[in-house]
């Protein structure tokens, strides 16, 4: 005599339940992840007079803002040697962008740079549509920040005196640096 023993299906209503169920706690928990640890908008404000050196200036008035930063270190040097502020024949000499003539500067508006003595060096620009003209107002102690001013008018008029409100009233825009956290971000691998 044989015998014969049904197997009933397990409820997949039971299965399809818990596999939902921990489908929904990974999405919850990646949902408390992204908002716990996603980008934050730390922008800081700027002044109307200012303007934010990556999100405000032309490819090329970056460059020519990152090469007077970086001439700025030079010029720092330079000035301790020699205890004189060099002229922009011997930045230029030196081969320190942007004061050397060559295509990069042609390229970038082709400012004629001179320096004034109240303690700065301005750089008009040839071609205002490309880049607009430079003021890098050195500070008078060593451990201070260098000022950098932008006017993209063509007509780059500069007042008798270089303080801000003067400035200002010039048509002049102070470049300033925010590094937040969108530019600062470490990513660890």
């Amino acid at each position: 005599m044989s015998h014969t023993q049904v197997v009933r299906p397990a409820g997949a209503g039971h299965e399809t339940l818990y596999v939902l169920l921990v489908s929904l706690l990974i999405v919850a928990l990646a949902a408390s992840v992204v908002l716990l640890r996603g980008e934050r908008d730390d922008e800081q404000a700027i002044a109307s007079h200012q303007i934010d050196a990556r999100r405000d200036l032309t490819a090329a008035e970056q460059g020519i803002y990152t090469d007077l930063r970086v001439a700025f270190d030079e010029i720092q040097l330079l000035r301790e040697e020699s205890a004189a502020t060099p002229s922009v024949e011997i930045l230029a000499e030196e081969g320190l962008p942007p004061f050397v003539a060559d295509a990069g500067s042609q390229s970038r508006g082709n400012h004629q740079w001179q320096w004034l003595p109240a303690g700065a060096y301005l750089g008009r620009s040839q071609a205002p549509q490309v880049a607009g003209s430079f003021l890098m107002i050195l500070p008078a102690a060593e451990s201070a920040e260098v000022d950098v001013w932008l006017r993209r008018n063509s007509a780059a008029v500069l007042p008798d005196d270089l303080g801000q409100a003067a400035l200002i009233a010039a048509g002049w825009q102070q470049v300033v640096s925010h590094y937040d956290a969108g530019v600062t971000r470490e990513h660890r691998h």
